[in-house]
């Protein structure tokens, strides 16, 4: 899930995101059309497998309308082009007709979303073994934090129709999300501890999931190096962050809290 954005002033302090196709063409900067689809001199296709990755499990990736079109920092388009059984759809919430993977009667779906009611991914794997999950299908949404919010409330009724499992990685919202500047993997900075990127959650539910290891493995490490790659070509990018004195107290300087000194 691609829940990296603030719900407020998403980019407050923030790098600038990739300028868009039709800017690059202005500049006459060359687009990889036929490959990852970002503009060349960022371009990610030596670090996308050779062909994509078929995995046990099945991921369906709820993405929000307004993701791909305004987010160039969208981490979608890769993954799409590193799993096989990876199914997208355009949407602000899930219904019967979404997808034939949902309303099998074999089918295990498991939505991968932060919430109270939300067990840790890693204990359901554990007390859930490969041959008591036939047909795993992973639900990720795709998009900032409160569009990935409503869509998990647009999606409740008819997901728990079907029975759907709530699962999550590892979060606290009591602790301050990284930034770019602090971590190799974060491409906005995180509202909160444990909110990843779409490619990343992925990654990470994958590794656990999946029945052979040395499939969880390879999947994780190829997904974290597309990651890596995009992050680092967006460090390059960034202008250096100086301290903006707010105001003074008892003669010691107040710096914002995202300055780096």
């Amino acid at each position: 899930m691609d829940t990296s954005d603030r719900d407020e002033d998403p980019n407050a302090n923030e790098p600038p995101e990739e300028e868009d196709d039709e800017e690059e063409k202005k500049q006459g900067r060359e687009i990889c059309f036929d490959g990852c689809g970002r503009p060349c001199s960022v371009c990610i296709c030596s670090y996308l497998p050779p062909s994509p990755i078929p995995t046990s499990t099945h991921i369906l990736v709820l993405h929000h309308p307004h993701e791909l079109r305004r987010n160039r920092l969208a981490t979608l388009p890769a993954l799409t082009r590193s799993l096989l059984h990876l199914h997208s759809l355009s949407g602000r919430r899930l219904h019967p007709s979404s997808s034939s993977l949902l309303t099998s009667p074999s089918s295990t779906p498991l939505l991968l979303f932060p919430c109270p009611n939300s067990i840790p991914l890693s204990l359901w794997a554990s007390q859930n073994p490969p041959s008591a999950r036939p047909n795993l299908n992973l639900i990720v949404l795709d998009g900032t934090w409160a569009q990935a919010k409503e869509m998990a409330t647009a999606s409740g009724p008819f997901l728990s129709s079907i029975g759907a499992i709530q699962v999550s990685l590892e979060v606290d919202e009591g602790v301050d999300g990284e930034s770019t500047f602090e971590s190799e993997l974060v491409l906005k900075k995180e509202p909160f501890k444990g909110c990843v990127s779409t490619i990343e959650a992925v990654a990470r539910a994958l590794r656990i999931l999946e029945p052979e290891e040395k499939v969880g493995v390879e999947v994780e490490e190829t997904l974290l190096r597309v990651l890596r790659a995009m992050v680092g070509f967006q460090k390059r990018h960034l202008k250096p962050i100086k301290p903006r004195p707010r105001l003074t107290k008892k003669g010691h300087l107040l710096l914002p809290s995202n300055s780096i000194v």
